[in-house]
């Protein structure tokens, strides 16, 4: 689904060796909902819809980007007979804005979240910064905590698996599909921003750590291979546009 569509003007913060500075971008702002016999989960949630009825949508201040909703997410699950309240599971890659910015409409699912990444959410810090807003209604919502190395099984048959990947953030993940016809999908959520981050292994300036960041490229990149999986760059729009257009599924 379609959750945000972002202009930046310079992409420089996306990179930490200066190669990117001055250089303009178009992202997409993806979420996806993973249809199961045991449920349904939604990964990622997208910028707040609340930005659909900006007209020209928003500016954040002082930032180099411009960001529109086109449709909203309820909107979109509304196409598909679903409320919020009808999520079982709902996971994020991580809880930056662009990710989890309709969180507080999806309370009544089972939260699946690495520990790292849910006490950074509620930190003194992010309490502080005003990040906790976007998500407070998850503090006391039904939760299962990724702990250690754990991976999470969502479902428990294989088919759908988060993978810890920290370093943009302390505990951020990527999503394993093994779908029916398709294959294996590798959601890596913002472990890449741009196209070339891949490939040249490109760190933005902001990251929590640049050695885990490093470090869960080649773990994730090592889990594409095991898998033969198709690896699906969340921002990068080119990707988002090989994928079925919604509502239609990728099976």
């Amino acid at each position: 689904m379609d959750c945000g569509h972002v202009q930046f003007s310079d992409v420089d913060s996306l990179v930490d060796d200066g190669s990117m500075k001055g250089i303009a971008r178009a992202f997409i702002d993806p979420c996806y909902l993973i249809r199961h016999p045991k449920g349904d989960l939604l990964w990622d949630t997208g910028f707040s819809e609340s930005i659909a009825d900006m007209p020209g949508g928003m500016s954040p201040k002082g930032a180099p980007v411009h960001v529109e909703v086109p449709k909203k997410l309820t909107a979109q699950l509304r196409e598909l007979g679903l409320a919020p309240a009808d999520i079982d599971y709902l996971s994020f890659s991580h809880m930056h804005f662009d990710h989890a910015g309709n969180a507080n409409l999806f309370a009544g699912a089972t939260w699946i979240v690495d520990a790292d990444e849910r006490a950074a959410a509620f930190s003194d810090e992010a309490r502080q910064r005003g990040d906790v807003a976007a998500y407070s209604a998850l503090e006391h919502a039904k939760t299962v905590l990724i702990e250690g190395n754990d991976t999470n099984d969502v479902f428990g048959d294989g088919t759908v698996t988060i993978h810890q990947a920290p370093g943009h953030t302390p505990g951020h993940t990527v999503l394993l599909l093994k779908t029916a016809k398709s294959g294996a999908v590798l959601l890596t959520g913002d472990l890449w921003h741009l196209r070339e981050s891949r490939e040249r292994h490109l760190v933005p300036s902001y990251n929590f750590s640049r050695e885990q960041t490093l470090e869960s490229m080649r773990r994730v990149e090592a889990l594409a291979k095991e898998s033969n999986a198709r690896v699906i760059r969340q921002h990068v729009p080119e990707d988002f546009a090989a994928l079925p257009a919604f509502p239609a599924p990728l099976e």
